[in-house]
């Protein structure tokens, strides 16, 4: 059953573009910007990342935590990381097991071609730990000020 406002948000371990193992848990008593995002180094997933990278220090001082989430590996999350000067954790979850607990892995089309993919979406998870706002099939150009306005009710 997919997570909704409300709930606890599912907690997970998964390596970042490091190797090291981040949890869910590391950030309690943050803001966690939680974005699901299909695929490394492509436009939509470059520009989502650098949106939020424009925008970091704000995030920094709301007291939020950004990370990302993809079935990429962690080369390939190192890569991207390093390409594009991204200062927040990419998470790589090959097995789809964080994906599936948060239910972003849908079907796709795709010039009339279905296939089963992540849906682009972001988790606003408070301080405690519980989900505060989901914004589904989101579009990378201004969704860090969406979801800076979405920090300030918090």
């Amino acid at each position: 059953m997919a997570p909704a406002v409300g709930d606890l948000a599912p907690q997970f371990e998964l390596k970042n573009q490091d190797s090291k193992t981040i949890s869910l848990s590391d950030f309690k008593g943050k803001a966690v910007v939680l974005y699901f995002y299909p695929e490394d180094d492509t436009p939509g997933c470059t520009k989502e990342s650098c949106n939020f990278r424009d925008e970091f220090p704000k995030f920094g001082k709301m007291n939020a935590e950004i990370i990302g989430i993809s079935a990429d590996t962690v080369k390939s999350h190192k890569k991207f990381a390093d390409k594009f000067n991204l200062p927040f954790n990419l998470l790589s979850d090959e097995t789809r097991k964080v994906i599936d607990m948060y239910d972003v892995w849908k079907e796709k089309e795709l010039f009339g071609r279905k296939y089963m993919g992540i849906v682009r979406t972001t988790f606003i998870i408070d301080p405690s730990g519980k989900i505060r706002k989901i914004f589904h099939k989101v579009k990378a150009d201004n969704h860090n000020g969406e979801v800076m306005e979405a920090l300030k009710e918090i």
